[in-house]
């Protein structure tokens, strides 16, 4: 099953821009670093404290450090992967599986620095209905949000690399109603983010299962993806964002309280009556986003070749893609 993951319009525009039927985007000048350079990052659908290190690095001066004022657009990830790769929004954070799904439509973007080190989905059930591995989801009803994204590339990752019989699963879409649909039985199981659908049911004073895909294949998760012809004419403007996210990245994860504060007074939503509930997913996304020094930055080329891989095997992409050029450590390692 394919996943398609723009708009007709978007898709249309893109196919145009890519085969020159239409002018290019002019090349984004940077301003020296002495005055700042207006550049957007695009973001999920809205303001989350899971958006923590941005909000960092916007309120602690990493930004502005490297020469940048950064706006954060809120949307579609998949549309704004296809902006970016005609050159019409410089910077998206975007999942690895998106990537490689755009790469094998033809799509021209590459990611260049890693915020998430474990690919954050896996399927949640409530602990009384013992369903803690991939072949105990046999004979029951798993909830998916749609037949789309994460969720559907995590459901095919844990049929793959964990053996689950899919024709014995009746997976039913719930759209984003996971922790509901669970804890009122009206699936025995559903795909969510970790620090997402099982942190609610928790607070909720649920006992929860886990099954982590992580646990079972290695697939590249989020991180910050451009386009090629951003990387070839303006290298030092990937470079920049690199190392802004890269600092605030690790103050992040160095000064937790201090990042969630200051989450809040970016989100001020999260706040008040939310504020356990936001800290106790703040909290579960920190680990997601830890690596030890020698990876921190860094990806793992084979990682994204057998996803790549597996992907193709199961039916999500069309034609083999090849991971050259897809993904490029050449600016976390030139950070400094």
């Amino acid at each position: 099953m394919r996943i398609r993951f723009w708009s007709a319009s978007l898709r249309l525009a893109l196919l145009l821009a890519l085969a020159g039927c239409v002018a290019p985007a002019a090349p984004l000048v940077v301003t020296p670093v002495a005055s700042l350079a207006p550049v957007v990052l695009g973001l999920g659908y809205i303001p989350s404290v899971q958006f923590a290190p941005y909000y960092v690095a916007q309120e602690k001066g990493f930004f502005a450090e490297q020469g940048l004022d950064v706006t954060f657009r809120h949307g579609s990830e998949t549309d704004f992967l296809a902006l970016v790769a005609i050159n019409q929004m410089p910077f998206v954070i975007a999942s690895g599986e998106q990537v490689i799904l755009g790469r094998s439509q033809g799509l021209p973007v590459t990611y260049v620095l890693p915020w998430y080190y474990q690919f954050p989905v896996g399927v949640m059930s409530l602990a009384e209905q013992g369903l803690d591995t991939p072949h105990s989801l046999e004979g029951q009803r798993v909830g998916i949000p749609g037949m789309f994204g994460a969720s559907l590339v995590a459901w095919k990752a844990l049929v793959y690399a964990g053996g689950v019989d899919e024709s014995q699963v009746r997976l039913e879409t719930i759209g984003f109603t996971q922790a509901a649909a669970v804890s009122e039985g009206r699936v025995d199981a559903a795909l969510d983010y970790v620090s997402n659908g099982p942190v609610q049911l928790r607070l909720a004073g649920q006992k929860v299962n886990v099954i982590p895909v992580a646990d079972y294949i290695d697939l590249p998760a989020n991180g910050l993806v451009t386009n090629d012809q951003l990387i070839a004419e303006n290298p030092d403007l990937v470079q920049r964002m690199v190392n802004a996210l890269l600092s605030a990245y690790r103050y992040t994860l160095d000064n937790p309280d201090e990042a969630f504060a200051i989450s809040l007074r970016a989100v001020p939503e999260a706040g008040g009556e939310n504020e356990a509930a936001s800290r106790a997913i703040f909290d579960a996304s920190l680990p997601l986003w830890e690596a030890d020094e020698a990876a921190f930055g860094r990806s793992d080329p084979a990682v994204w070749q057998k996803a790549a891989a597996f992907m193709l095997e199961m039916g999500l992409i069309d034609t083999a893609v090849a991971t050259e050029g897809i993904v490029t450590n050449r600016f976390a390692d030139a950070t400094p």
